[in-house]
């Protein structure tokens, strides 16, 4: 059913709440997860394709992980960047109820979890993590990009993790095209069928070159 899909405002499943220990920013922890979210038993393979291959996240200013679920990615930049803000951003209320309380467990006080609407329009983010939801569609998906990544502060880096199977490459050569001039675009990594992608916001004084890759 359409409401059960991860990317429903509001699952209608059970939520099953489980507790799982995983790794997060080199720790091993318990959180909390739950049915109707992406990913409840584990710390998914993108995912962690995505934290094995991205540099750590820059000490302060405000950080997005984009479709955060129960929180793997925002519970590892608020822990690696304690003096930064962190906005948790999903349509899913039950994800971001998980995030909270994975947060508060941890003792992580700079975690935002918060409907997309909820961040101030004045916010830049200094960099973007995201294993975007592919399954929402190609329409969807772009759309969400086109919202997202001109949020970038200057000189910051959206990191995106996107399977070969799913369209990674298709996905790279529309970022190319649609962010452009100002922006460059890569392929920074591959392992294990995914592909992690960078979009450099420069400054906005200078053309930077895009990388066709």
């Amino acid at each position: 059913m359409e409401s059960d899909h991860y990317f429903s405002s509001s699952p209608s499943s059970p939520e099953n709440l489980r507790r799982i220990r995983v790794s997060i920013a080199g720790q091993p922890v318990d959180v909390v997860t739950a049915s109707g979210v992406f990913s409840p038993d584990h710390i998914d393979t993108g995912t962690a394709v995505l934290l094995g291959n991205t540099p750590p996240p820059p000490a302060g200013g405000h950080l997005l992980d984009l479709g955060c679920g129960w929180g793997p990615i925002a519970l590892t930049l608020a822990m690696d960047a304690p003096h930064a803000t962190v906005w948790a951003v999903d349509v899913n209320e039950r994800a971001l109820d998980l995030v909270r309380a994975n947060a508060s467990t941890l003792g992580l006080s700079n975690v935002n979890a918060v409907l997309p609407g909820d961040v101030p329009e004045d916010v830049v983010f200094r960099t973007i993590r995201s294993n975007p939801p592919i399954r929402v569609g190609k329409n969807q998906l772009h759309g969400l990009l086109e919202e997202w990544i001109p949020r970038l502060d200057e000189r910051s880096d959206a990191w995106l993790v996107v399977s070969r199977n799913l369209g990674s490459d298709s996905l790279q050569r529309w970022l190319t095209a649609t962010f452009h001039p100002g922006y460059s675009v890569h392929r920074s990594a591959t392992a294990k069928g995914f592909r992690v992608l960078r979009v450099r916001r420069h400054g906005s004084s200078a053309t930077a070159p895009v990388d066709l890759v």
